[in-house]
């Protein structure tokens, strides 16, 4: 059986989109997914540029949020089934760990992960899947994977309270997610930085109190302005930039937190003062592969989206097809797509 795909071939060069071959039968704990939806990552286009150094596992495939329906399980499978719509995650969840599948690309092997939506159809580890209600839009399902997933996951992980002072710099994919998770605990204020007017825009509507334009603005003297002297209670940086990282730490107050949602590009440090950490200040990250618990929150963040209080639809804004994707990807390199993008890999 043959499928469309975007493939990943060499660093710093479009994906290439051609026909792969899926392998004939499932191991244990494997299961194929046809893929209705997917969107497109940070992380996505930090791998297609080799920010992170060297890719050992060209060529291969790539996404991983995105959503299906069930069309096989192999052996041991029991959290999904046959007609199941699933969402297509990159969070470890319930169920086995399979083997990565055997793609079959020009008559060679194609490497993929546990996971992969770049494709019409996917053979998935069964810890990589989560099943949705049969009426949920397929279309929203996608921001469950990796984008909403992070962004309520690391707002839980950094222990912000009603009345936090928060600051979030980065409105993208996950800065969005970020702000809305904030408002949905009731931090006071929000504050949204970002170089783009309409991603501070959007921030806006999704909960952000203040948004300040980084271009050509002093955050250290900015951001003192909107939450007091004694600075930020929580500063998230989302843009993996080490310098903005370094600025979020000293935006923070002595006994705050400061997390690191993107790693900086490979081969790059950080430098920052450790006195305040003598005086409580936490430094940390948040890394979705392993902190997220998909099985447990997916669900719970679908009736925040069903009772309107989570904002899905306006996060997306922009469509696209697969044959797309390389400009998807251009538009996320150069800043100009403001929220996410959703593509579609069937007609129906």
């Amino acid at each position: 059986m043959e499928m469309k795909a975007a493939i990943l071939a060499a660093q710093g060069e479009p994906l290439v989109i051609d026909s792969v071959q899926l392998p004939g039968d499932l191991s244990p704990g494997q299961v194929l997914v046809k893929t209705h939806y997917t969107s497109v990552c940070g992380s996505q286009v930090a791998m297609i540029d080799g920010k992170r150094g060297k890719d050992p596992y060209l060529p291969h495939l790539l996404g991983h949020e995105g959503s299906g329906t069930v069309e096989a399980v192999g052996p041991g499978v029991r959290t999904v089934a046959q007609g199941d719509c699933v969402v297509l995650h990159c969070g470890i969840g319930d169920g086995i760990e399979s083997d990565t599948p055997n793609y079959r690309w020009n008559g060679k092997h194609l490497n993929a992960g546990w996971v992969t939506t770049f494709n019409e159809y996917a053979v998935v580890s069964e810890n990589r899947l989560t099943t949705i209600p049969a009426d949920f839009d397929l279309r929203l399902a996608p921001l469950f994977g990796c984008a909403t997933l992070t962004g309520l996951g690391a707002i839980s992980k950094a222990g912000i309270e009603p009345g936090s002072s928060v600051v979030i710099l980065g409105a993208g994919g996950v800065g969005l997610n970020l702000i809305q998770g904030a408002a949905l605990v009731s931090a006071h204020p929000i504050v949204a930085v970002d170089l783009s007017d309409q991603k501070l825009h959007l921030a806006r509507q999704l909960g952000a109190t203040h948004c300040i334009n980084a271009k050509g603005c002093d955050l250290t003297r900015e951001i003192p302005r909107i939450v007091g002297d004694t600075l930020a209670d929580v500063v998230i940086d989302s843009t993996g930039n080490v310098e903005l990282f370094e600025m979020a730490y000293q935006l923070t107050r002595t006994d705050g937190v400061t997390m690191l949602i993107s790693g900086p590009k490979a081969g790059y440090n950080v430098s920052l003062n450790p006195e305040p950490l003598h005086f409580g200040r936490t430094v940390m990250g948040f890394q979705v592969i392993t902190e997220s618990r998909p099985h447990h929150q997916i669900p719970r963040y679908i009736k925040l989206a069903n009772a309107g209080k989570l904002k899905l639809r306006e996060l997306i804004t922009e469509s696209a097809s697969l044959d797309d994707i390389n400009s998807v990807v251009e538009k996320m390199r150069d800043g100009r797509l403001i929220g996410r993008c959703i593509i579609q890999l069937d007609a129906s």
